[in-house]
């Protein structure tokens, strides 16, 4: 995952799962660890269910999350309706979480917070269900789903818990996701105007890569209006370098059309980025589309 090291630190929030721990410790202090395989097979078979619930949370606090997860598992049904059932799920959920099962602990999280919705742990389950999605975020370059639905989880924390202590992280935590978001299509964009003139894969850009670099970006701008200067800043010089080098290679009939367009984007780009990096560059596709313009030959480039 992307922010990988950012690894535990919300965990380390003092919420009522801490209050709960210290109560697990606590009840703990006279079981015995059951750590051999054996005794764990032999564990996972017993009809008692409250020797194993006990050993499932010994397996949690003694951070064996893989092994306590199952057993909570198999104890959901058995504890539903039961005055652990409640308990079970939330560890269940946590065991998943801390195992670094991000995605199953997201929706164990969900199923606790809809299935006891006035809970001991609902707002903390509100919360992880969003955050361990958010650890679950897959690099840019691949699909995004899991990081709308992270986005969807930790807005919706934020909707039922307004006054959060976690409101302020709650929202970097969003604004990361965003900037995921637009650094996906960034690539894309940037991807279309390095295969530039390429035609292998005309039939699915539908056109030139150059069109679909500039469609792409402009849908960006539009789609994100969140996004920082210097992201805005790359889109635009994206579709300035592309539609000059769209009109370079367009038939006669489009030529100066595109040249035209090609001044009019450089006169939006360096109106809003006088100070750009970029400004060298722009102006030199200004004076080359001028000279086209002015019936003078194209330089090349």
């Amino acid at each position: 995952m992307v922010w990988s090291s950012r690894k535990k630190a919300v965990f380390l929030q003092p919420f009522k799962y801490l209050a709960m721990k210290r109560a697990v410790l606590l009840t703990l202090l006279g079981v015995a660890v059951l750590a051999s395989c054996g005794e764990y097979n032999a564990v996972t078979k017993y009809a008692d269910q409250e020797y194993k619930y006990e050993y499932a949370k010994s397996a949690y606090v003694n951070g064996r999350y893989t092994r306590a997860y199952e057993l909570f598992n198999d104890l959901i049904i058995p504890m539903k309706g039961s005055g652990y059932g409640e308990e079970c799920l939330y560890l269940m959920a946590m065991s998943a979480y801390l195992s670094g099962d991000y995605e199953t602990a997201s929706t164990a999280f969900k199923k606790y917070y809809q299935s006891y919705p006035r809970g001991l742990y609902v707002e903390e389950a509100n919360y992880y269900s969003g955050l361990a999605l958010y650890e679950a975020v897959p690099d840019p370059r691949l699909d995004q789903a899991t990081t709308l639905q992270a986005i969807s989880e930790l807005s919706s924390f934020l909707e039922h818990y307004p006054y959060t202590r976690l409101k302020e992280q709650t929202q970097e935590m969003i604004q990361r996701l965003q900037d995921h978001l637009i650094e996906k299509e960034y690539l894309s964009c940037k991807l279309y105007y390095d295969l530039g003139s390429y035609i292998g894969n005309s039939s699915r850009t539908g056109g030139s890569n150059y069109e679909a670099c500039i469609i792409a970006a402009e849908n960006a701008l539009r789609d994100y209006p969140y996004a920082s200067s210097e992201r805005r800043e790359q889109f635009m010089i994206l579709i300035l370098r592309s539609r000059y080098y769209l009109a370079v290679q367009s038939v006669e009939e489009k030529r100066l059309e595109r040249f035209r367009q090609t001044i009019d984007e450089y006169y939006g780009f360096a109106n809003e980025f006088p100070e750009s990096k970029f400004l060298k560059e722009a102006q030199g596709y200004l004076t080359r589309s001028q000279k086209v313009l002015k019936g003078q030959p194209l330089e090349e480039d």
